[in-house]
């Protein structure tokens, strides 16, 4: 009886905890991503910029097998929700890798370059651990999914959907 009251609790936490929604911390929010001009954007100016739309933040870089992959999914999703403002942000190793990775792939959205590693201040201050990774804000610009890779799609397009309403 004990086991099952322990499990029944922990079944409980978890599913608390997954319907609580992850906030940007401060370093995040004013990490300074490099635009296609050259020209340093805190992270906090690009959301604020989108205030009003939703948005979908892509992690990413051109060197990622399941990035690429994945553009046909991220591209459906643009064409199947219009309203909805794309993000992209690369981890990848030069600009010009990264400039050379949009071109290849027809990347259509805002454009920004980390200059470092996921393993770097922002990486770990986004928390990212794998990519793609795919963050959707609210047209407040609140997070409504902080932590999303390419397997959950379908996840992403349901919240676009309910976002668009």
């Amino acid at each position: 009886m004990k086991k099952i009251i322990i499990l029944a609790l922990a079944v409980i936490l978890n599913l608390s905890c997954s319907n609580t929604r992850e906030k940007l911390s401060d370093k995040a929010l004013n990490f300074e991503l490099t635009n296609a001009a050259g020209k340093k954007v805190a992270l906090k100016e690009i959301i604020k910029n989108h205030k009003g739309k939703a948005v979908v933040l892509e992690f990413w870089a051109s060197w990622c097998g399941d990035c690429v992959k994945n553009m046909p999914n991220v591209k459906k999703l643009q064409t199947e929700n219009p309203t909805t403002d794309f993000v992209f942000i690369s981890f990848d190793k030069t600009p010009e890798a990264w400039k050379a990775g949009i071109e290849k792939h027809e990347l259509v959205g805002e454009q920004y370059y980390v200059g470092e590693t996921m393993k770097g201040d922002f990486g770990k201050a986004v928390g990212i651990d794998w990519i793609p990774r795919y963050m959707v804000l609210n047209q407040k610009g609140k997070v409504e999914l902080y932590r999303a890779i390419e397997t959950d799609n379908e996840k992403v397009e349901a919240l676009l959907k309910g976002l668009a309403n």
